[in-house]
């Protein structure tokens, strides 16, 4: 793949570390023009001068769900690149617990962070995506595909995502401009792996992708034609499973909470 996305203008959300970061690795060891984008101003400072060793990158430090900022950097990405291939919309939040025990603030900024900005954004870039070979990749969940008590509202972020997704592509299926989600379940990152008691214990009934599994997929993603890819892949499966025949997930799912538990058990031990 090296090489493969030479000259070619990413814009990755959420770029200052786990999957935003390793993606941004990826495409600039294939030769692509980076635009990374966090909060965390100093992380990603850090990855952008590690990167630019490798290839062209600018960091730009803001909120993707400030619409101000959202136009701002089409903006800037233009003066620094004059173009648009690839959008990456990794940024994510989460504000684990159940709804009527969380603030309403942190609910809300969960659908501003993981849907209303991917949407924003999609709609920004999509004029500027006129040659072949565009992409826009939504990082969603395997909580997106089947309801996660405790995370709500998180999962009704990621159910929406993956719908946008699938009707975006719908609507430019005339157009070259490939649109598709990666859902996986947990990802090796302090994202779950820094507070392991506050996930729930049906998270950890899968097993655990590495950040490297993640951002693979997304670089094929972009030029393969799936429109989704469920990882791991029997747990893209059972998910399908249990949302056509919700009575199996009733069944299955004490089975895999108490998986989860003695998974979370033993990685607890291990730190």
């Amino acid at each position: 793949m090296k090489g493969s996305y030479e000259n070619q203008t990413v814009i990755i959300t959420g770029a200052s570390s786990g999957v935003g970061e390793g993606v941004a690795q990826h495409f600039a060891a294939n030769g692509a023009n980076l635009v990374l984008v966090a909060r965390n101003k100093e992380k990603l400072y850090q990855v952008r001068d590690i990167l630019k060793q490798k290839t062209r990158v600018i960091a730009i430090s803001m909120d993707v769900s400030n619409f101000d900022d959202c136009q701002n950097l089409v903006k800037n990405t233009l003066a620094e690149y004059s173009s648009i291939d690839i959008l990456i919309n990794n940024a994510g939040c989460h504000e684990r617990g159940y709804v009527e025990e969380n603030d309403p603030q942190n609910l809300g900024r969960m659908i501003d962070v993981n849907l209303k900005a991917p949407i924003v954004l999609s709609r920004l870039v999509l004029p500027h995506m006129t040659k072949s070979g565009c992409a826009i990749i939504n990082v969603a969940s395997l909580a997106g595909r089947v309801p996660v008590p405790g995370s709500a509202v998180y999962s009704a972020s990621k159910f929406g995502l993956r719908a946008f997704t699938y009707a975006l592509a719908n609507e430019l299926q005339t157009k070259a401009i490939k649109i598709a989600t990666v859902s996986p379940g947990p990802i090796d990152t302090p994202f779950i792996m820094s507070d392991i008691d506050s996930v729930s214990d049906l998270t950890f009934s899968q097993k655990i992708s590495t950040v490297d599994e993640v951002a693979l997929t997304i670089l094929r993603l972009c030029k393969n034609n799936k429109i989704e890819e469920a990882m791991p892949k029997i747990s893209g499966f059972f998910t399908n499973m249990t949302y056509l025949f919700p009575k199996l997930g009733s069944i299955l799912s004490p089975l895999l909470i108490k998986k989860g538990r003695n998974a979370k058990i033993k990685l607890k031990l291990k730190k």
